[in-house]
């Protein structure tokens, strides 16, 4: 039989950005535990900043009778003389029954100790207590309290808990608190209990005491709102899914109202107006024909007809913080960009100071510069090699000055950016400040990339620095640990130089630079890389491992090679004809494919033989305009080489002539293995 089921667990206001971060866990935790019960059913989960609401429209009042069986040691060693032996005594025990209810079957082949035994399913309402406890228990959302004098913590005191199973109210007891068949209004509504008498009567009354209970509800009711003040008003709101995800889990019941600040504030940098809002308010900035209005959205979770002492007071703080930030605006241009400062700051122990830093970037930056310099004197033709390395040398000496104004001291996610802002404040050259501005890109999975090639190797050299830098001292990421972000930095460089297409050898350059380092292992920083690359592309694995396993080393060759070779093995057909090539593969893998494989045509006693040799000399011979084309020429071979193997001994007894046809098929895998090692593809 099946009734309903609801349970609300009554808490103080959850904070919204742990919250959100254990979301979505939520649902497969309580369903895991229904799973473990025999109980698993569909069911909806709700949220609130005061409640989280499990919804079960049919649920079973009784678990499943189910059998179990249980099988023990073969009879054998069981008994001994007709008497129980230990092994059988212990079986019993472990099957709670006593020696004379243990049978014997035959499995695989042996007679072992048997028994079965029947198990009736426990009422759903003796359960669910010890469900919602466990549930409970489960969830982590990093940071937890006590309160009172429990032994147990949550995230936020637990304040009443309700659980009804159809008409009938389910009693239990969970951190101090025991459930009942009451639930709380919005707290701008009344701050006393309500009764429901079953599910659905919770539901309408919830409803009608100020509380939106469906986070989906509560979402679109904010959006369209949102699209009413745009009309009304000719305003555009900058919507942000993140903080949008906030103000729903904050809110029962939203509504979305529109405040203003003083114009003088418009002439503060854009991104400190909107971080101030942002972050440290939840507000939605506003904008007007594509430039930010002195307007901002809040949605509110009041319950009133009057709001506006709620737009007031959210106008006095947000005026408060932008009075801040338009002082230490105005005291950071008076001050300027010094970087001597930041051989106060520390770096990290053992690396010295951020201008140690600075030190080492610009040196990583002058050797990038004698590898990129042409396509640096082509995108700045106004300057020569000279000028350019002391612009280069001036952007990476102030790359980190922002570290030491008052306004990255307040708000620190605007690093870089608020450079951008003081040096174009200062009139210096534009690609210095766009360095500045878009030396940490790209910093997340959907960032944009450096604009330019000045800014990409301002940006490189600080990934570089900070690899080897952190690799020297031995603070290398181990499982999901990564706290200096060194993952980040690896894939940063690999998107760039893909797309600046910049020839980047890894092994090569790590070799350069880490002469400047501690020494470590260099080797253990390219591996690093290299598992980078593997989740950089879309790809089957064993096309990157076949690419890398040719001894290429430079970012972009290998881009290309990966890309040649997925679209050869993705061609219909090649997976039926791929074994020849397998076979050329482990008819050479005890060959020393480094030394020189000398060849001798009058040695070759088969017109098949002869055939392939100027089959594959025509091909090697011709030069190709991508890796795709040498690698579609060689594999176009499999006719020559079949006809080779079906009517040539490799193997004959003359050893000179089974060196030369060994010899034959190396020069053929040698010229493959220069893009890809055909062995490593699975396909």
């Amino acid at each position: 039989m099946l009734k309903p089921l609801l349970i609300e667990i009554g808490v103080e206001e959850l904070p919204a950005v742990p919250f959100l971060k254990e979301l979505p866990n939520i649902e497969k935790k309580w369903a895991d535990i229904l799973q473990k019960n025999s109980l698993l059913c569909e069911f909806d989960f709700f949220y609130t900043p005061r409640r989280l609401v499990l919804w079960h429209r049919e649920f079973l009042l009784k678990q499943p009778d189910k059998t179990e069986e249980f099988y023990g040691a073969p009879v054998e060693v069981a008994y001994k003389d007709g008497k129980p032996t230990k092994a059988a005594i212990g079986f019993a025990k472990k099957c709670a029954t006593d020696i004379d209810k243990i049978t014997t079957i035959k499995r695989k082949g042996k007679e072992v100790l048997y028994f079965k035994k029947q198990i009736k399913g426990r009422e759903s309402i003796s359960l669910i207590g010890e469900m919602v406890d466990e549930f409970l228990k489960k969830l982590h959302f990093g940071k937890s309290m006590r309160w009172g004098d429990l032994k147990e913590s949550f995230i936020r005191p637990i304040r009443w808990v309700g659980c009804m199973l159809g008409d009938e109210q389910v009693p239990f007891e969970v951190y101090g608190v025991k459930s009942t068949y009451f639930s709380y209004p919005h707290r701008g509504i009344s701050y006393e209990p309500f009764a429901y008498e079953y599910a659905g009567d919770y539901f309408c009354k919830l409803d009608k005491n100020g509380v939106i209970l469906y986070q989906d509800e509560r979402e679109k009711k904010i959006q369209k709102e949102f699209e009413q003040i745009e009309k009304n008003e000719g305003l555009q709101i900058q919507r942000d899914d993140d903080l949008l995800a906030e103000v729903v889990a904050i809110t029962e019941y939203p509504t979305v109202l529109i405040g203003s600040f003083d114009e003088k504030f418009l002439k503060l940098p854009p991104e400190v107006i909107i971080t101030s809002m942002k972050e440290h308010q939840r507000y939605f900035p506003v904008f007007k024909d594509g430039k930010l209005a002195n307007r901002f959205i809040v949605v509110s979770n009041a319950v009133t007809e009057d709001f506006k002492k709620i737009v007031g007071g959210n106008e006095r703080v947000l005026r408060a913080r932008l009075s801040d930030a338009l002082f230490f605006w105005e005291n950071d241009l008076r001050g300027g960009l010094d970087f001597q400062g930041l051989k106060d700051i520390v770096f990290l122990d053992g690396l010295g100071s951020i201008f140690d830093k600075e030190i080492r970037e610009k040196n990583i930056a002058f050797y990038l510069f004698e590898r990129y310099k042409d396509k640096l004197l082509d995108e700045q033709s106004d300057k020569d090699e000279d000028s350019l390395k002391d612009l280069l040398n001036k952007t990476i000496m102030l790359s980190k000055a922002d570290l030491l104004s008052e306004m990255v001291y307040e708000f620190t996610e605007l690093q870089g950016l608020m450079g951008y802002y003081y040096a174009k404040a200062a009139n210096e050259d534009k690609y210095l400040c766009l360095a500045l501005k878009e030396q940490y890109l790209p910093n997340s999975e959907e960032s944009e990339l450096p604009s330019s090639y000045f800014s990409s190797i301002v940006a490189i050299s600080g990934k570089l620095d900070l690899m080897l830098a952190l690799f020297s001292v031995g603070k290398i990421p181990t499982g999901t640990k990564d706290p200096y972000a060194l993952r980040r930095a690896a894939n940063g460089i690999i998107k760039i130089v893909l797309q600046k297409n910049l020839s980047f050898d890894i092994r090569e350059t790590l070799k350069d630079l880490s002469q400047n380092y501690k020494e470590f292992d260099i080797a253990l920083l390219e591996e690093f890389i290299i598992e980078r690359i593997y989740q950089f592309f879309d790809v089957n694995p064993s096309v990157i491992k076949a690419v890398l396993e040719s001894g290429e080393r430079d970012l972009v060759k290998i881009s290309l090679k990966i890309e040649a070779l997925k679209n050869i093995i993705s061609g219909s057909g090649f997976k039926e004809a791929f074994s020849t090539f397998k076979r050329v593969a482990n008819i050479v893998k005890d060959i020393n494919l480094s030394k020189d494989l000398n060849l001798d045509v009058y040695l070759f006693e088969s017109k098949f033989e002869q055939s392939l040799f100027d089959a594959f000399s025509q091909v090697n011979q011709k030069v190709y305009d991508s890796y795709e084309a040498r690698l579609d020429a060689l594999f176009g071979l499999k006719g020559e080489i079949d006809a080779f193997f079906d009517n040539v001994m490799v193997n004959t007894d003359d050893e000179r002539v089974r060196n030369n046809r060994k010899n034959l098929i190396a020069v053929i895998y040698k010229a493959f293995k220069e893009i890809a090692d055909i062995k490593e593809i699975t396909v």
